[in-house]
Parts: C-alpha cells; sequence; structure tokens
C-alpha cells in the first residue's frame, strides 16, 4: 500500500490485514528509532525481511522506494492511495493535530509536536506538500514501465473508492 503521506494507507492497510487475518507491516515502524532516529539500510531490511516471515500473508504500508525490491518483488497487489493534493493535506493535518492533542507515542516512542509538525523543515505536512508530485511520477513510471509485471496494481483515486475496496474486501 503506497501514497503521499497522511493518505490513509496505515488505516486502510490496517483493516485490510484484520478483514484477511494478514500480518499488518508498518514500514514507519521498521525504520523510525528513538529521537527520530533512522534506522540504517541494512538494519531496516532485516526487520522488513524478518516481519515478512511471520503468518500466512501480509500487508505492508509505505513509501520506501529502497526497499521496493522486498516489498513490491513479493507483493501481487500494490494499491496506491492518489488522492487528490487537497484531501491529502486536510488528512496528514487532520491527523497530526489529532496527534498531537492526545500526545499519541508513535515509532521508537517518537511524538509529534505543534513546532515540528507546523513551524521546522521536518514537516510532515511540508513533507506531503514536497513529495506528492514526485510519488505520483514514481508510481506513474513504475506501472507504465510494468517494473512488476507480476503485480495487480489498484490506483484508488477517491477516499470513496478505498471504502468501496473494504466493502468488497472477500471477492478481491
Amino acid at each position: 500500500m503506497v501514497g503521499t503521506s497522511g493518505s490513509g494507507k496505515s488505516v486502510l492497510a490496517g483493516r485490510l490485514a484484520a478483514r484477511f487475518g494478514l500480518t499488518d507491516i508498518e514500514l514507519d515502524a521498521l525504520f523510525w528509532g528513538p529521537g527520530w532516529t533512522e534506522a540504517e539500510q541494512p538494519v531496516f531490511r532485516g526487520r522488513i525481511e524478518s516481519a515478512m516471515a511471520r503468518g500466512e500473508g501480509w500487508v505492508v504500508h509505505g513509501n520506501y522506494s529502497k526497499v521496493q525490491d522486498l516489498t513490491w518483488g513479493r507483493a501481487d497487489t500494490v494499491i496506491w492511495l492518489d488522492y487528490a493534493l487537497p484531501v491529502v493535506l486536510w488528512r496528514v493535518t487532520r491527523r497530526s493535530v489529532g496527534r498531537i492533542l492526545k500526545r499519541k507515542k508513535l515509532w521508537g516512542g517518537n511524538r509529534e509536536s505543534a513546532r515540528m509538525v507546523f513551524f521546522s523543515r521536518d514537516s510532515i505536512i511540508l513533507w506531503a506538500l514536497q513529495t506528492y508530485g514526485s510519488n505520483k511520477r514514481q508510481y506513474e513510471k513504475l506501472i507504465r514501465d510494468n517494473a512488476y509485471p507480476h503485480l495487480r496494481i489498484l490506483r484508488l483515486k477517491r477516499p470513496r473508492e478505498a471504502a468501496e475496496l473494504l466493502a468488497s474486501a472477500g471477492q478481491l
């Protein structure tokens, strides 16, 4: 499951994993350590390999192109949440504000703060804005070039399509 930060990957992936009894693998949880430290590439890849080895199947969600050979290479379906920029910006802002207000612990015990979200160069909202176009171009190119010919690609352009997918999930 891919899509710009805040598009709803984790929510939809979690629901699909629960529906089918699959392992829910959130790449951010495997990448980020305490103090927002990034996992070294071999460590990150090892964590992904270990997570994918559990259970009968999995749903992986995240936009880490450095491990795409692991994730896309072993998947049978990629769901791309390709929503309009205003939808993504609204969702990422709403999610971050909720996390700040609830002081929600994230991966590695990290928390978002108002300073980090709204007044930092590392802002997740700024990140979503900056990566929106490049993500779109990257995924369109991968699909156009048939880089992973074994994959079924589901490109969802509206949140309603994700709800319909979830409602019909038993027929996938």
